[in-house]
């Protein structure tokens, strides 16, 4: 996710009196890995791993040794390709998912919001509309960012979030996008929430990345901040969505071994926003999650990689399993 334009305004620094038991873990696990061994180790991982910080007078932190660089093999490439083969929308445009498998899950269904449309270039004066959060106006989308060599934040969530919906779908759980790379651009920001109201969803993840300064690094999820203005109220989703985030970030983890932002959340891995119009207007759990920042080449080099792509994706799913099992 770019900070630039709608749900994607600069945050603002912020200490949090509170830290919980799994982000204090997950802040423990980056600091034990500089001394020992890494994440990577500790969780036993052995594959190929894997906004903008507009604070002013903030300095970047040294780049994390527990998110190791990763290079895009040709089998990643091929493997891609076959997938997104695979795993192409319906010629009708449909999000819905297929029919739910029997599992676990079965009952239970996810909204997920792949971040921005690839088509949303070609658009700009529909995504610049204004729409209505709560709190304000704000343009109905962006188009995302990308990384230095073109590969786009919009591609890159589709990608996550197909491998996100089988997982869940083999889970049996029923499982709803936002947008499948069918319609020409969009949907807006109040339009991908009301998807996921509609729903009824038990949960909803709106699948982001991030466009940073080079040298800031690593994975942030966004949970919605207490709000209750004009259309908005998201009381009653705030303790949900925040376990919800929780349980994500820990799995994100020890599925990637990617370290938490070491440029927002103070290292926790979370981070409370109130001006995010896909989180205001939800009335069920709801979080986003920024995979890493496509502006470093480090992360970049992670998250062109398909291998690293299907951990995240992994990461993401068990966060989501877990929160839906309690």
């Amino acid at each position: 996710m770019s900070y630039v334009g709608p749900d994607f305004d600069p945050p603002q620094p912020r200490r949090s009196p509170l830290r919980r038991p799994l982000t204090v873990t997950v802040a423990a696990l980056v600091v034990g890995a500089v001394v020992g061994l890494g994440v990577w180790q500790a969780v036993g991982d052995s594959g190929d791993g894997s906004g903008t910080n507009s604070a002013a007078g903030r300095s970047p932190h040294p780049t994390p040794t527990t998110a190791p660089s990763a290079t895009p093999s040709p089998s990643d490439d091929a493997k891609d390709a076959d997938e997104t083969k695979a795993a192409s929308p319906t010629p009708s445009g449909s999000s819905a998912s297929g029919p739910a498998a029997s599992g676990p899950l079965k009952g239970k269904v996810v909204v997920i919001d792949p971040g921005h449309n690839p088509g949303n270039f070609q658009h700009t004066t529909e995504i610049n509309r204004q729409v209505n959060i709560g709190t304000g106006m704000k343009e109905c989308d962006t188009t995302g960012t990308s990384t230095n060599n073109g590969y786009t934040e919009a591609k890159f969530t589709l990608d996550v979030s197909r491998r996100v919906r089988t997982i869940l779908e083999q889970q049996g759980a029923t499982v709803k996008f936002t947008q499948d790379g069918a319609r020409a651009w969009g949907p807006c920001i109040d339009e991908r929430a009301r998807i996921g109201n509609e729903a009824k969803a038990d949960a909803v993840v709106s699948i982001h990345a991030d466009g940073s300064a080079a040298g800031n690094r690593g994975f942030h999820v966004i949970l919605p901040g207490s709000v209750h203005k004009g259309a908005a109220d998201t009381r009653p989703i705030v303790a949900s969505s925040r376990e919800l985030g929780e349980r994500i970030a820990g799995n994100f983890v020890r599925a990637t071994g990617s370290a938490p932002s070491n440029y927002v959340g103070e290292r926790t891995g979370l981070v409370t926003r109130q001006d995010l119009g896909g989180l205001n207007l939800s009335t069920v759990p709801k979080v986003f999650i920024e995979c890493g920042n496509m502006r470093d080449t480090n992360d970049a080099a992670l998250l062109t990689s398909g291998a690293w792509r299907q951990k995240a994706a992994q990461g993401i799913s068990e966060g989501i399993v877990s929160f839906l099992r309690g």
